[in-house]
């Protein structure tokens, strides 16, 4: 699987790092912050890019992920061509009380940004939504812990923190591997 990221500045790994002492109790806390746009598999590339055969069960092998990786980076240039550079910002904490999947509660910073949902929403019609988290119910957030038995108060103290909002402005898109934890390729709009 691949991602479609944002790229975050430092001030969000700076704010992570401040709000480090209050995510204790946790399963996991995330060392590194991702803003995710649109997930691809492997079997999602051959879709868009295979002059319409779709991959179904039985119509034969995936490609390899490096292939498929290519592919997907080169289908994706134009496409993000057509979309100028956008507005985000980072404005509150929230949480996930019952998130679509993994372990609960879900705590994230919240993340405005008209941009980025109308790009997510052109990458959901041309290559569909992963059902619960994309689509209608997509909510663009940087995780920052999720699971465990915090102590409690613990998430009502995270999501009420007062914190100065982070804007920045996006002029390229980042194609994430999470495999190797890493950026594939960068695109520019």
């Amino acid at each position: 699987m691949f991602s479609l990221n944002v790229p975050l500045p430092p001030a969000i790994g700076d704010l992570a790092a401040d709000l480090q002492s209050k995510r204790s109790g946790f399963d996991r806390v995330r060392d590194r912050h991702t803003l995710v746009c649109k997930r691809f598999g492997v079997e999602d590339v051959p879709d868009r890019v295979g002059g319409g055969d779709a991959v179904s069960e039985g119509a034969g092998p995936l490609p390899p992920k490096p292939d498929a990786l290519a592919t997907l980076r080169e289908d994706l240039r134009p496409f993000l061509s057509g979309t100028g550079p956008f507005d985000v910002a980072v404005t509150g904490i929230d949480a996930f009380d019952a998130p679509a999947s993994g372990s609960r509660p879900v705590v994230y910073l919240v993340v405005e940004s008209d941009g980025l949902v109308r790009l997510h929403h052109r990458l959901c019609a041309a290559y569909g939504a992963i059902e619960g988290i994309e689509g209608d119910d997509f909510v663009p957030h940087v995780t920052l812990a999720r699971g465990g038995n915090p102590e409690p108060g613990t998430v009502a103290d995270l999501v009420s923190a007062e914190i100065e909002p982070i804007r920045w402005r996006v002029h390229a898109m980042e194609v994430y591997d999470p495999e190797f934890r890493e950026v594939a390729a960068s695109i520019e709009l």
